[in-house]
């Protein structure tokens, strides 16, 4: 897992949130040590699988600057059962393929266990909720399965007369949302955009899994938070707490597709960098932020900008793709100037979901190491390119964390 970015604060971390209930096995007699629970959907006799699961939303596949197709989604697990329970090993499967296969170390950052304590690994108390992230890719749009299906296989401590000591099971089949990602232009122009906390390894975006209205929405599923490099390759050049020490503040901030306004802020007051902000409110966190509706049930939406740089920008009013939205700012949840941009399929920007988007066209430049963008962030250094890179022309692509990309124009 790549290093996460400490120069630009994800709209939200991640929610430490409570367990479902339990339900405990009757007693601890011996069983054999291995059981498959067969799918639900087989007429099969029936098992019981104390991890049961659902996906938080069913996954809409996106062209990535890898020209890989992604699928990019989160199961939600429940330990139902009185003994904790370790997934030992998660498969993601779809038509007859394996598409990811993690266990140990590996399927250790792909995981949190909800509600707080020290991270154990991937185990799971009794009556509490996880999280795994997934990143399923196929080659090209052709091969994406019309379903998928989740296999654990999971360790509890004592074998009981009703649950072995390790049962697989197989959880959560789920269909393939059909839908085309957004195809638009980029919020951004000019070169040398680093896409800091992008799709789709388990980054502060990703994490913000949220309990909002009473239901797990992952908004920021596919956001982004842009800053530009300079020749060097750095962040900013001078004392880090003054905003003129980043170049790129103030780049202009453009509409990416033809929509209408349907939420403007701009009035909120710019924080220091180099700090995390205190004491903001829900709706503070996007700072001074347009939401603009683009059609087919999907907002875009843009935040941290620039105090008074949306005057101009009123609710209903129609923008075409390229307008100027405002300004790149550092209001709200940020500890440096950064574009924070993701598309969403409701008019809140944290009552959504997450939907990927596509841009018409970039440059990828490079990818950098993530820890070098921790060094760009906290002292001033250039960040270091990761060899062996596919850079080039891209169309009809999502940057990925941690791509530097040339868009066109300014």
């Amino acid at each position: 897992m790549m290093a996460r970015s400490r120069f630009a604060v994800a709209l939200l971390v991640a929610v430490v949130v409570g367990a479902a209930t339990s339900c405990s096995a009757s007693d601890t007699q011996p069983s054999e040590a291995t059981s498959t629970a067969a799918p639900a959907t087989s007429a099969g006799p029936a098992v019981l699988t104390p991890v049961v699961a659902d996906v938080v939303a069913a996954p809409i596949p996106v062209t990535g600057s890898d020209g890989l197709v992604h699928l990019a989604y989160e199961l939600r697990l429940t330990n139902t059962g009185s003994q904790p329970a370790t997934i030992a090993s998660f498969q993601v499967t779809g038509d007859g393929r394996t598409l990811v296969d993690l266990s140990g170390d590996a399927l250790t950052p792909w995981f949190q266990a909800l509600g707080g304590g020290p991270k154990t690994g991937p185990v799971l108390a009794p009556g509490q909720e996880g999280l795994v992230w997934i990143d399923a890719t196929v080659s090209s749009p052709h091969d994406v399965p019309g379903s998928l299906g989740h296999v654990l296989t999971v360790d509890f401590p004592q074998a009981t007369s009703l649950v072995p000591a390790r049962l697989t099971e197989n959880v959560a089949n789920t269909k393939v949302d059909n839908r085309e990602a957004v195809r638009i232009r980029s919020p951004l122009d000019g070169p040398r955009w680093l896409d800091g906390t992008g799709c789709c390894t388990v980054s502060a975006h990703r994490a913000a899994v949220l309990p909002i209205n009473g239901e797990m929405l992952a908004a920021e599923r596919f956001a982004i938070d842009f800053v530009q490099l300079d020749e060097q390759g750095r962040i900013y050049v001078g004392d880090k707490t003054q905003l003129s020490s980043y170049r790129y503040y103030g780049a202009p901030v453009r509409a990416v597709a033809d929509g209408t306004v349907i939420a403007v802020v701009g009035d909120l007051p710019e924080a220091v960098p180099g700090a995390n902000p205190e004491g903001l409110t829900l709706p503070e966190y996007g700072g001074n932020h347009v939401v603009q509706d683009i059609g087919n049930g999907r907002f875009a939406f843009y935040a941290h900008l620039q105090p008074g740089s949306v005057d101009d920008i009123s609710v209903g009013q129609d923008l075409r793709a390229g307008d100027q939205v405002g300004l790149l700012g550092n209001s709200g949840n940020t500890d440096a100037p950064h574009l924070h941009f993701h598309v969403m399929d409701g008019p809140d920007f944290l009552a959504a979901n997450g939907v990927p988007f596509e841009f018409d066209s970039f440059q990828l430049d490079a990818r950098v190491a993530g820890d070098s963008v921790d060094s760009a962030a906290t002292a001033g250094a250039p960040v270091v390119d990761e060899p062996g890179t596919q850079t080039g022309e891209r169309t009809g692509a999502m940057p990925l964390n941690l791509d530097v990309v040339t868009f066109p124009g300014g």
